[in-house]
């Protein structure tokens, strides 16, 4: 489900938004969708010391490149480096957009100021814990620009019990509950 959502954000050019609680595999599904992909995926641990400098270099190098960012944790970054992002990130999606591959001069995105080459393979994903103490609320702007995902924590012992029923295990639910318990 996370992989169709993601690969129609992309379709879309927008970013995508994968949240929910910790431990339910948001980063690494967005690297193991690089993966299948063939995309290189760099993983961004957000912080509140994060500045919208570093942030305008980290998407003026994957719009250059075609890479795709994952920005872990996006809602700890400051309020005022949030509102900046969504003027960065508008700038990457506005020139995928109108991105041409027959004229050269729509192949070019502006990020403060600095004009680089476009790939139009790159993406980002940002992922958030929402509720934790210390995040930051996105401004609207910036919501727009990332198709929202919410990831449920998976029922690990179905999930057990159908493997087990899928090698002939009889009492595939009952074992399933004690591996659980392991």
């Amino acid at each position: 489900r996370i992989y169709v959502t993601a690969t129609q954000a992309l379709n879309l050019k927008l970013g995508c938004a994968p949240s929910g609680p910790a431990g339910t595999g948001k980063t690494e599904t967005t690297k193991d969708l690089a993966s299948a992909l063939g995309k290189c995926c760099y993983v961004f641990n957000c912080s509140p010391e994060m500045d919208y400098q570093s942030m305008g270099n980290i998407f003026k190098g994957l719009a250059a490149s075609g890479s795709w960012g994952c920005f872990d944790e996006f809602n700890r970054l400051v309020p005022e480096v949030l509102s900046v992002c969504s003027v960065q990130f508008k700038a990457v999606c506005d020139g995928l957009r109108s991105y041409d591959a027959f004229n050269s001069s729509s192949q070019r995105v502006t990020i403060e100021g600095d004009t680089v080459g476009l790939d139009p393979t790159c993406g980002a994903f940002i992922t958030m814990n929402p509720g934790y103490l210390g995040r930051s609320e996105l401004p609207e702007g910036l919501k727009a620009l990332f198709r929202p995902i919410t990831v449920m924590v998976p029922d690990l012992v179905l999930i057990c019990e159908n493997m087990l029923m899928a090698e002939g295990f009889q009492s595939a639910k009952n074992l399933a509950s004690k591996f659980y318990g392991l």
